[in-house]
């Protein structure tokens, strides 16, 4: 036998004494007690965020190689290391897509950096 809840017509099963989808008591005299669902749904990620996020990696990274190339001498690609930040923020990250364009953006800046001192010592 089950019990239909009076609020939502949920079909519960006979044991139960509070409705498993909205919470309302399914025996009278009982008192209605608060329900806390939890929700395991990730929160949504800022895209402009992300996108800006790509673009300041992509410009500390190979900022020592664009000017490597361009002036032929420079110890630029030191600073060049400042593009793993962002990278390094985002892989330690709880949510698995920030954590998969952090994995993305240390790839971009590996390459980078590998360049920028490729330019800087031949």
């Amino acid at each position: 036998m089950t019990r239909i809840c009076e609020n939502c017509e949920f079909e519960n099963k006979d044991e139960y004494d509070y409705c498993a989808k909205c919470g309302t008591p399914l025996v009278d005299g009982l008192p209605y007690t608060q329900i806390y669902i939890y929700d395991s749904s990730q929160p949504p990620i800022n895209k402009k965020a992300l996108i800006l996020s790509y673009i300041v990696t992509i410009f500390l990274s190979w900022i020592g190689f664009i000017v490597g190339v361009i002036s032929k001498q420079t110890n630029l690609a030191v600073f060049t290391f400042f593009g793993f930040f962002m990278p390094f923020y985002l892989v330690q990250s709880k949510h698995p897509v920030l954590r998969k364009h952090g994995l993305i953006m240390m790839l971009i800046s590996l390459i980078g950096v590998g360049l920028s001192f490729y330019v800087m010592f031949h």
